[in-house]
């Protein structure tokens, strides 16, 4: 079908369309600022003009720079390859997450945080889908694997911001935020990216626990009841409770932050997946197994360069990180398949089930 014209000229999906809006000029770049500026609470970050960026460029009359950042995100192949990497799952099944799933998560809890304190959401957003970039396949057993070859170590965050998603130019803020959204890397810069620290946590705590008991590794009568009795026992409750908490605490006290009692039942929550789940067993049994195939990979690279796509080998840059960067880009499968036609690996001893999670 080609639409619907009518006697105006116009095409619309719909022939009996009724919806209408009153005529009027587009919302450009430079009105939605003006509303972010007359909206947002002071100390939330403001867009203005092309942003913050490396490399200079010209305002886009249509977007702010925030809204250009998670266009850029969105439409990248690191992120689309999130759909193929794990989050606590290797070859997911139809209902648990990967490391995609994840970031759309991660968003949504940014998203409504920062709605609630007066931030900015569309850096919030753009933050949250971009955080996990970096992520090697198999999880965070990459980076154990990884360690082996860059003296300054691999950490995720940092790689997702100046490896993975550098050639997007994303303004400072969100890069700064991606490089920084672990709680063990030093303080984002702004409020929205405080926020996705804290997303972040309440995310994967709440969905892990959900895709575990649906594996039927744990059950939620198995957390324990001091936790139980802030959260609830399903995603739901927890999310909204959680999200609450540091709305709240934030309006309060002026500082992204959340009372100590909601604070204490999330701590129990990462602690229970911690012990019940990401360490158990068969997880750390899978993690080193993608540490034996990442690290196999890149050993064989590394004598093979011939293999390695060109656009990874284009400068003079050291080879070691530029490998690194091929195979930290691949998803869990094109992994795998890679170490069975190059190392002779056989597909019974690969990763089948729960690994390694936080």
């Amino acid at each position: 079908m080609t639409g619907h014209t009518d006697d105006g000229g116009i095409v619309r999906c719909h022939s009996a369309a009724t919806a209408h809006l009153e005529c009027g000029p587009a919302v450009d770049r430079e009105i939605r600022e003006q509303r972010e500026a007359a909206t947002l609470r002071p100390g939330a970050a403001l867009a203005h003009g092309a942003g913050n960026r490396a490399i200079p460029e010209a305002p886009d009359p249509r977007r702010t720079c925030f809204e250009r950042d998670r266009d850029r995100i969105v439409h990248s192949t690191a992120f689309r390859r999130l759909a193929g990497k794990t989050q606590v799952v290797v070859h997911p099944t139809d209902h648990q997450r990967t490391r995609l799933t994840h970031a759309l998560e991660v968003a949504q809890v940014a998203r409504s945080i920062a709605a609630g304190i007066g931030a900015n959401v569309t850096l919030a957003d753009a933050m949250a889908l971009g955080h996990d970039c970096g992520h090697g396949p198999g999880g965070h057993a990459s980076e154990e694997a990884f360690d082996a070859f860059l003296p300054e170590g691999f950490d995720h965050a940092v790689w997702g911001a100046d490896v993975a998603l550098v050639s997007l130019n994303l303004c400072a803020e969100t890069l700064d935020a991606i490089r920084n959204h672990s709680w063990s890397r030093p303080a984002p810069m702004t409020v929205e990216g405080e926020v996705v620290s804290f997303a972040d946590r309440i995310a994967y705590c709440a969905h892990d626990l959900e895709d575990a008991q649906r594996a039927g590794i744990v059950t939620i009568g198995e957390l324990p009841e001091s936790v139980r009795r802030i959260v609830g026992d399903s995603r739901r409750s927890q999310l909204s409770t959680l999200i609450d908490a540091v709305i709240d605490t934030t309006c309060a006290t002026g500082e992204v932050s959340m009372d100590a009692e909601a604070a204490d039942a999330l701590a129990g929550m990462r602690r229970f997946n911690y012990e019940r789940i990401y360490t158990r067993p068969e997880s750390q049994a899978q993690g080193a197994v993608v540490v034996e195939v990442l690290r196999g990979l890149v050993g064989y690279y590394l004598e093979h360069l011939e293999l390695v796509p060109q656009e990874f080998l284009s400068t003079d840059a050291d080879r070691v990180h530029q490998v690194v960067a091929y195979v930290a880009g691949m998803t869990d499968q094109f992994a795998f398949s890679c170490a069975e036609q190059l190392l002779g690996w056989d597909r019974a001893r690969l990763p089948r089930g729960l690994g390694r999670g936080f």
